[in-house]
């Protein structure tokens, strides 16, 4: 048995990116051109993505913005390589990484989901305690001289922005 060898199915993951100059629904027209490229390639799609128009982190070939998608798909190993090299030489699509994803067990799934539960508890709790905490009688003089030096962040950033934008700056 050969070490490159592939038998069955193996699960993958693809995150791409569709250029911003494509309008919404041409990019949601790309993806669908990318599931069939899999689907061609003897793919079967287990979960399909949409996230729409992101900021890119910096600019690829003069793209500040592109529209992101996200597939997992079962495919064989001998036919990954060919729907790689159609998307890395398709314009349609800016980047694209495709990676092998392992499968969860429910067992696996169960625990994380309990996992989960613990974090979302934790986090409503200390958000509790905030809350307590920085509610302070009204009545009480400490609440009426704190009151009057907390600055809201929007007004800070207003008030910045003023200053930043006047004309008479040196």
């Amino acid at each position: 048995m050969s070490k490159t060898k592939t038998t069955g199915m193996t699960h993958y993951e693809i995150l791409f990116i569709v250029p911003n100059k494509f309008t919404d629904d041409e990019a949601k027209a790309v993806a669908s051109r990318i599931e069939k490229i899999i689907t061609d390639g003897e793919g079967k799609i287990t979960l399909r993505e949409y996230w729409g128009k992101k900021r890119l982190a910096y600019e690829i070939k003069h793209n500040a913005f592109g529209y992101y998608g996200l597939f997992e798909f079962d495919l064989e190993g001998k036919n990954l390589a060919k729907v790689d090299q159609t998307l890395r030489l398709s314009a349609e699509v800016l980047r694209h990484q495709i990676v092998a994803k392992k499968t969860k067990t429910e067992e696996e799934i169960a625990r994380e989901t309990k996992i989960r539960a613990k974090i979302d508890s934790k986090k409503a709790a200390v958000e509790k305690k905030q809350e307590e905490k920085t509610k302070i009688p009204s009545s009480s003089p400490v609440a009426s001289k704190t009151k009057d030096k907390r600055v809201d962040l929007k007004d800070l950033d207003e008030k910045l922005e003023g200053i930043l934008n006047a004309d008479d700056l040196i």
